[in-house]
């Protein structure tokens, strides 16, 4: 499918379905998508990015995944407040991305235009890159001194793997590239290798604990990840905020889009949304199917070993170690904002 055609789909769903909610101030894309040209083969392992805009601060659970017109969309909501100051999106390095090029599928109040176009003039300006490298580096700081010793594993490791993997985010942000979720790792090292920065992946690796995993091992992860993913699938009822990852129209993207990352020679860059996804799993089959989680305990509990997380205080000392390792972080992010062509003193 071409990603204009996924568009389409989109913005027909927008029209039909959510401008009709109460409180619907607006919509656009987001993610993966933006800055793609409309005749670009949208990956099977992709979904489009939708953010639907309400009055309202009180939001309930995302939309998340669904299929409509044979298009993967992923809905997430966001409140009017959110998006109120120019300033405020300019700062956030998740959200001004998204209005860099004009994203907007619905408007009826004009202010999202106003505002992309305000954030498209200065989104480039050093300053704003820089608070924004800023914010995703607090995030990983906040993030992992936040972690809670007594919270289930499944939910600790998340706690420690989400800030590790805003480590890739800082030097996105640095080099103006979209803050990925899933290939976040992969678009990482595409940016150090521009810039010359090739070593500095490595530590990046090292930190999530995978530098020393063959292809093979990483697949055998893969499989079992696989088994855990359709068990989990198959059970789950317990909304949660990620659940539409975990379902049949979501396999490909979890599932097929991690092998084809090893097939092609990254098998490192495929572990961070594997671990992600084991986790998840996790968390619907703790609350879903207890019996099911103690039968698949063994695969999660392996790709752990094998990042050298056994206990909580491995995963204490892992937070601590990315922790120690953020001026090293933000000395290459600064090297990347001073030699890329794209960032204007104003």
């Amino acid at each position: 499918m071409k990603v204009g055609s996924a568009r389409n789909a989109a913005a027909e769903w927008v029209k039909e379905h959510a401008s009709r909610e109460a409180g619907f101030r607006g919509a656009y894309f987001s993610g993966s998508t933006v800055g793609l040209p409309d005749d670009a083969e949208l990956s099977a392992a992709s979904d489009i990015d939708v953010v639907i805009v309400f009055a309202q601060d009180e939001l309930p659970l995302k939309l998340g995944k669904f299929v409509y017109r044979d298009t993967l969309i992923e809905a997430t909501y966001l409140s009017w407040s959110q998006l109120a100051s120019v300033e405020d999106v300019l700062t956030s390095y998740h959200l001004a991305g998204s209005f860099r090029v004009d994203t907007i599928m619905a408007d009826p109040t004009g202010h999202l235009r106003r505002l992309q176009a305000e954030v498209s003039r200065r989104f480039a300006e050093r300053g704003w890159v820089r608070r924004r490298c800023e914010n995703a580096l607090q995030k990983i700081e906040n993030g992992l001194r936040a972690i809670d010793p007594s919270a289930t594993l499944h939910d600790r490791v998340t706690a420690w793997l989400f800030p590790t993997g805003v480590t890739t985010h800082v030097l996105l942000v640095a080099a103006l590239r979209n803050p990925t979720v899933r290939l976040r790792y992969l678009a990482a090292r595409e940016v150090l290798m521009e810039y010359g920065y090739d070593p500095f992946y490595a530590d990046l690796v090292k930190l999530l604990g995978c530098a020393h995993l063959t292809p093979q091992r990483v697949e055998h992860h893969l499989d079992e990840l696989a088994h855990t993913f359709d068990a989990a699938a198959a059970v789950a009822k317990t909304p949660f905020f990620f659940s539409t990852d975990i379902t049949a129209a979501s396999r490909p993207i979890a599932i097929d889009g991690s092998r084809e990352l090893i097939e092609a020679g990254y098998h490192h860059e495929a572990v961070f949304w594997m671990v992600a996804t084991f986790a998840r799993c996790h968390k619907i089959l703790a609350a879903d199917a207890p019996d099911l989680q103690r039968t698949h305990a063994s695969a999660f509990n392996a790709i752990l070993a094998d990042l050298g997380i056994t206990s909580t205080d491995d995963l204490l000392r892992r937070a601590k170690e990315v922790i120690r390792f953020l001026p090293n972080l933000w000395e290459t992010t600064e090297a990347i904002l001073s030699a890329n062509p794209g960032i204007r003193a104003k």
